[in-house]
């Protein structure tokens, strides 16, 4: 199917798949009358989606696995304090965080930390998107999946 021929179905195809735009005629009407090809796919991607919320901030998406294509917004890792005591983990230990994040331990491997309240940890990114916490003053660290 040619270029002309998809961006003139673009507005029939938004609208059969479901999509739900609030735009009303005058901005559809406005985009079609458009003379270039470019200027009209510009105006139909400019339409706001109804419902529609903004992202939530990059450090809350922090870990969240994406089905879609992946962007690379997220930081390279994020500090917060545990909530409760920690004294070290094994694989299954979920570690709770004040910012709200659940996080998972998956590595096989057990640490045992000297007893702290609301200790500060690290979480970050590692190769193949893996993510690693770390209890601030200590040299341990797990591999951890989030789970919330």
């Amino acid at each position: 199917m040619g270029r002309m021929k998809t961006l003139a179905l673009l507005p029939l195809l938004l609208f059969a798949t479901g999509a739900a735009w609030a735009v009303d005629d005058a901005i559809v009407l406005r985009c079609r009358a458009l003379p270039d090809a470019a200027s009209r796919l510009a105006c139909y991607e400019a339409m706001p989606v109804a419902g529609a919320r903004p992202a939530p901030p990059a450090e809350q998406r922090f870990g969240i696995q994406r089905v879609e294509k992946k962007v690379d917004d997220e930081p390279q890792a994020i500090r917060s304090t545990v909530r409760g005591r920690l004294d070290g983990w094994r694989h299954g230990t979920q570690v709770t965080l004040a910012n709200g994040q659940v996080w998972r331990v998956v590595d096989d491997d057990e640490a045992v930390l000297p007893d702290r309240a609301d200790p500060p940890v690290r979480i970050e990114r590692g190769a193949l998107g893996a993510y690693y916490l770390q209890v601030e003053g200590n040299n341990s660290a797990a591999r951890v999946v989030r789970v919330k």
